[in-house]
Parts: C-alpha cells; sequence; structure tokens
C-alpha cells in the first residue's frame, strides 16, 4: 500500500498543519473540509516520510506551549471569583436577630435573594423577575373561590365550563386548580365569584408564633415589595386562637420582617386601597395564605354607580339567573328592576361579554404580571362578543329616577342603547312584553316595604294569574311568607343570602289552568 493511500498520517498531518498555519485557530469544519480534499487528491497536503517527520515536530511543539483557549478561560474565572466579596453574607449577619423566638432560619435562597438586594432596585427588579417569571407561569396553584352562600352550586357549574380541573364545592364558595394563565382567566370571566384567591401558604398552627413561622416561610418577594401597599385580613372557623386581631397583626409582621431582611425595606400598609392583599384563614388546627389575585370584589364590574335603593349585588343578580335556569333565547322581564342590575347582567350573559373587560385587578400590580399575556386574552375575549341579543330584555319600575339610574349603568357597561328596555312601570298593571319567558326580580321587602302598600302582592297576583300564564317566576325576598300573599305555591325555595339578609328564591310556574280551583279553595 502507497503513502497516499494511508489514511492516518494524511489526517494527522492536516489537523496539525492548520492548527499552526492559523493565528487564531482553524475551526473543525474546514479542517474536514480539507481532509476530504486530501482523500480526494485535489488538497496541496504532503505526503510520505517528510510528512511524517514535520508532523512530529509540530506535536512536540504543541507540548510545550500552553492551550491560549484554556489560559483565557480560566484567567476569566478567577477574574470572576477575585470580584466576588469574601463573606457575601456580611451584609444580612451585621442586622440584630429580631426577638421573636418563633422567627425561621434564613435559608441560603434567603441569602441569595439578600445579595442581588445590596446590587440596587433595577439589577434586584430584573434578577428577580426572570427565573420567578417563568416559574410563575408554569406553576399551578390550589384556588380558592368564595361566592355569596347558596351560590355554591351554579359557581361550580361556571367553573366547570369554564374549564377548570378538580372544582370542588365547598362553604360559601368552590375550589380548583389553574395555572396562573387559569388565574387571570377566572377574573376576568367569573360571573358569580367574589374573589379569586391563590394559595401560597398552608401548615398546622396551634399558638400565634406558628402562625409567624408559617407566614414568614412564604416567599413574598416573589409577588411584592415595598413598592407595593399592602393589607392583611384574617378570619377563622372554630380556631383556638384567642385574638383574630392578634394573629392578623403577627401575620402581617411576618411578611413585612421577610421583605425587611431580604430587600432592605418593608411596605407600607393600606387598609382601603392596597396594592397587595393577603388572607388568612384559620380553623381548629391549619392556617391558609391566600394571595388575593382580584383586589376589589369581582362584583365590582366597573359599570355601577347609579346603586338605586336596594341593589343586589352583580355576583348575587348572575347566580339567581343561573339558579332560575334562564338562558340567552328565552325572554326575560323584571317588574321591579330598580337600578336594572339583574338585566344587565343577563345582557352580558346572553351577549358573551366578559364581566371582568371593564375594571383592573391586583394581579396586573404584582411583580411577576406579563402584561403581554393579558392583553391577548383581553383581546381573544372580545372575539367572542355577539352582536345583538337572542331574545328581549324588559324592565319596568314605579320610580323614573330608578329607570334613569338603570339606563346610566347600562350607558356605562357598553351595552348598545336599544339593547334593554327600560321604562317606568307599575308591575300591577303591566302586560306581558312578549310571548311566555322569565320573571327574575328583586321586589321590595324588610325595609323596602314601608314605602309600599301591603295590597301590592294581592293586586301583583291577580295580575300574574290573569295575564303571565306559562311565565316562570323567579322572585328572592327575606319574606319567608311571600308566597302566602301571592296565593302561588313555589316548586322550588332556594336558600340564599343577600348581604347579611337571609333570603329565599322562590321558584314557581304561573299556570293558569290552576289558578281558578287556588282561588275557590282561598275563598273558602
Amino acid at each position: 500500500m502507497s503513502d497516499d493511500t494511508k489514511p492516518n498520517p494524511v489526517k494527522t498531518l492536516t489537523l496539525k498543519k492548520k492548527a499552526t498555519s492559523s493565528s487564531n485557530g482553524a475551526s473543525r469544519p474546514s479542517d474536514s473540509s480539507d481532509s476530504r480534499g486530501a482523500r480526494a487528491g485535489t488538497g496541496s497536503v504532503r505526503t510520505g516520510s517528510r510528512a511524517h517527520a514535520v508532523a512530529r515536530s509540530n506535536v512536540e511543539r504543541n507540548k510545550t506551549a500552553p492551550p491560549p483557549e484554556r489560559t483565557d478561560r480560566n484567567d476569566d474565572t478567577d477574574t470572576r471569583r477575585s470580584s466576588k466579596p469574601s463573606k457575601p453574607f456580611s451584609r444580612d449577619s451585621s442586622r440584630p436577630s429580631p426577638a421573636r423566638d418563633a422567627r425561621p432560619s434564613r435559608t441560603d435562597e434567603n441569602h441569595r435573594h439578600s445579595d442581588r438586594s445590596e446590587q440596587g432596585p433595577s439589577h434586584q427588579r430584573v434578577a428577580r423577575n426572570s427565573p420567578k417569571h417563568s416559574e410563575t407561569v408554569s406553576q399551578t396553584f390550589p384556588v380558592f373561590a368564595p361566592c355569596p352562600s347558596g351560590l355554591e352550586f351554579v359557581l361550580e357549574q361556571e367553573l366547570v365550563d369554564l374549564g377548570f380541573e378538580n372544582v370542588q364545592r365547598g362553604r360559601a364558595g368552590c375550589h380548583f386548580v389553574a395555572d396562573w394563565s387559569g388565574v387571570m382567566h377566572a377574573n376576568l370571566m367569573s360571573r358569580i365569584a367574589t374573589r379569586i384567591l391563590a394559595r401560597v401558604g398552608h401548615g398546622t398552627v396551634y399558638t400565634e408564633d406558628d402562625i409567624y413561622a408559617l407566614t414568614h416561610s412564604v416567599e413574598w418577594e416573589r409577588w411584592f415589595g415595598a413598592e407595593r401597599s399592602l393589607r392583611v385580613d384574617t378570619s377563622a372557623i372554630r380556631s383556638p386562637m384567642k385574638s383574630l386581631q392578634f394573629c392578623n397583626l403577627v401575620a402581617k409582621d411576618a411578611i413585612c420582617d421577610r421583605l425587611l431582611d431580604l430587600e432592605g425595606e418593608r411596605p407600607s400598609i393600606d387598609t382601603v386601597r392596597p396594592d397587595a392583599r393577603v388572607h388568612v384563614f384559620l380553623d381548629e388546627t391549619t392556617a391558609t395564605l391566600y394571595l388575593d389575585t382580584s383586589g376589589e370584589s369581582l362584583f365590582k364590574r366597573g359599570w355601577r354607580f347609579d346603586k338605586g335603593e336596594a341593589p343586589l349585588r352583580e355576583n348575587l343578580a348572575a347566580g339567581l339567573l343561573a339558579l332560575s335556569g334562564w338562558q340567552p333565547h328565552i325572554p326575560l322581564f323584571d317588574p321591579f328592576c330598580g337600578s336594572g342590575t339583574i338585566l344587565i347582567e343577563a345582557a352580558m350573559i346572553s351577549l358573551n361579554i366578559p364581566p371582568g373587560i371593564n375594571r383592573p385587578f391586583a394581579f396586573e400590580r404584582l411583580r411577576n404580571h406579563d402584561s403581554r399575556r393579558w392583553q391577548d386574552m383581553l383581546d381573544k375575549s372580545r372575539l367572542h362578543i355577539k352582536p345583538a341579543l337572542e331574545a328581549p330584555i324588559v324592565g319596568i319600575d314605579l320610580d323614573p329616577q330608578a329607570i334613569d339610574a338603570a339606563l346610566s349603568n347600562a350607558d356605562r357597561s357598553g351595552l348598545d342603547p336599544t339593547c334593554l328596555d327600560f321604562a317606568v312601570g307599575d308591575a300591577v298593571s303591566t302586560p306581558p312584553p312578549s310571548e311566555p319567558g322569565f320573571i327574575v326580580t328583586n321586589p321590595p321587602y324588610g325595609d323596602r316595604l314601608d314605602t309600599y302598600d301591603l295590597s301590592l302582592w294581592k293586586e301583583w297576583a291577580q295580575q300574574l294569574k290573569h295575564e303571565f300564564a306559562g311565565w316562570q317566576l323567579h322572585v328572592i325576598s327575606s319574606d319567608r311568607d311571600l308566597p302566602k300573599h301571592l296565593r302561588l305555591k313555589p316548586r322550588l325555595k332556594t336558600p340564599i343570602f343577600n348581604g347579611a339578609l337571609d333570603c329565599r328564591l322562590f321558584a314557581i310556574d304561573l299556570v293558569a289552568a290552576g289558578y281558578r280551583d287556588t282561588a275557590t279553595r282561598d275563598a273558602r
């Protein structure tokens, strides 16, 4: 076999020659190309005994010369190491330790946050947001959505319809699991929930010191710092703690102390309009810490300024519609519409307008907020808004000022003025506005009855019996005897709270065939 056909000398010679013929070192792709050229006989590579001698000489030279690239990397590494302080935690160690015995010791992660805080606020924000933001986006959270008592079933169904998993009814609310995009989506789309609370801590507690230790262990710096104001609320069921006010103070101190240790500042306290709100819930043996992602209650849609005499909250109105079984293709009538809350909610449901489309949320002020993702979610939700109602929605009230308030609220909600039909009218004489449908209403009761003659019920019942056969009546009242006053028998009574009032939602089928017999029995 000739020297030209021996692959090893050619390959070795090519690599070494290219390494020494360039001042900055040849790259591997060019070496491979030259090797292929040598095998094809097109390159100017020397072969034979002289080539062996040159190759051995190059090898000896390379052994005595230090590799330049490795030397540069070592020098950079040494420079970086030498620039670090010899005691990276000296800033924290110089602080006096707090007086609380229950205070937890700092972890290495806390020390790393402390080191970043020495670089200044701008460095600290970038260092925190980059990894924490991606972690938050991919993380799933146990979430609790409170609601008015009595609406748990329809809230559960709403959350399932919105696509959430592991939805479970609880006391005055529902539990479910969601990632951070799901948390934002729930705030935007839930019509019945009062808030969306993301659980960030849970543990066994027996004393106030246990509450402090648990609260101090949560990474609050992920969500907010001294640049935001804070409010802490504490509630309990069968908790052995002696003072909820003191427990609330302990939890607040734990949050502020942690942020002070890590960032050198503590947030201010604002009990009226805080930027960040934390809820502490205590039971017999545990404490659960929630981050409030909603801010103001979700029933504050951002459109109702004129409230009328005794308004329903918006999420309660949406809950009444859900409990009644009303659907957008069915006509809806409210003969005691007041400021129009029930009907405006019905119109937004019918048009598929997100309830939170016109309001801000607390999660927009948190450190991990992705404004672009949120804007994309808003834009996508607007694409699904329908142009017109499927069935008429009509409301009347005897008070002209109430009708003016309803028209103003409808205008602020963004609804077309022709979308809803509000007019001054009397429930005892107004005929049906359309073919049979649903009556969902909040008539006067409690303190409001002082302005009405009790004969209202008898006159309204006669109107319902004679003119509204085939309609379904769903009326909320704190008066348990309302069906007797109307001389109508409800097929369903649903307990529900309107604020502090213990009410019932009465469902009554207005069937003409049975009224004559009922009236005869009542006369006897």
